[in-house]
């Protein structure tokens, strides 16, 4: 579990996360919601230690992280549990994908790479449906491939804690499905704490055990989607008006209403 108290971060003088308290378990999927430029990969990056706090405290397996900025050594040890993929996966790197992927490994990596590293990194591209890109340049990709890439990186590191900022912005709906399926089942059988930023809402409502709904850096809501989502929620927060359907297996559809753009106008 991790858990955050009154958590504040700010950036350039502004307060962008603003006293944010919740508790991450381990075991279940904990999605990001809200709208552009509200906190979202901002407190992705405080999770993984690249943001100093300006208030409250991060605490995961009798570890902690304050306010102020900490020694290389306490965000070296804090980081080995942890694996971050970014929003945005380009690179100028001229390696194949069998390498980017193997260098989620890089604390065991030595001067040669043995045959089983080799394996298991073939492994984990086989996981995420890509293992036959292995010998491509990983810059000769389209965007969608270099996120399941990037995903298969955030495997091989087999961290405790997944940190996954849009990691589907970039894939048809086919290769999302496939990606938070991963997610799901590492999640399960691992038991890790992952957490996802989402724009997609009906993805977030398929794929949560907990949603946090964050509006102007604080948290707006956080909960179950099945217990959380309402239309009055979804305006609050996007200033969109929407209907509320439910699936087959009673989960919240979102549905915007179409014409409203015009109609503010």
């Amino acid at each position: 579990m991790i858990q955050l108290d009154e958590l504040s971060i700010a950036r350039a003088g502004r307060t962008i996360i603003n006293g944010l308290s919740t508790n991450l378990q381990a075991g279940a999927i904990h999605v990001v919601l809200g709208p552009n430029g509200t906190g979202k990969t901002t407190l992705l990056r405080a999770l993984m230690g690249d943001l100093p706090l300006a208030g409250g405290r991060i605490t995961q397996r009798q570890q902690s992280l304050a306010g102020g900025r900490h020694s290389r050594r306490v965000l070296q040890a804090w980081r080995e549990d942890f694996a971050y993929m970014p929003q945005d996966c380009s690179t100028e790197v001229s390696l194949s994908v069998l390498e980017v992927v193997v260098l989620g490994n890089l604390g065991q990596i030595g001067l040669r790479l043995d045959d089983a590293l080799l394996q298991r990194a073939m492994e984990k591209l086989g996981q995420v449906g890509i293992a036959h890109l292995a010998g491509q340049a990983i810059g000769a990709l389209s965007g969608g491939q270099r996120q399941m890439v990037f995903f298969a990186q955030v495997l091989m590191r087999e961290p405790k804690v997944m940190l996954l900022d849009e990691p589907v912005s970039a894939l048809d709906l086919r290769h999302q499905v496939a990606l938070l399926d991963r997610v799901q089942h590492e999640t399960r059988a691992r038991n890790l704490v992952t957490v996802v930023v989402l724009h997609d809402l009906n993805l977030a409502c398929q794929y949560a055990d907990n949603l946090l709904v964050l509006v102007d850096g604080k948290l707006a809501a956080s909960g179950h989607p099945g217990e959380i989502i309402t239309a009055e929620l979804i305006k609050a927060t996007y200033g969109v008006t929407v209907d509320i359907l439910r699936d087959r297996q009673n989960r919240p559809v979102v549905q915007p209403l179409s014409g409203q753009a015009w109609a503010d106008a």
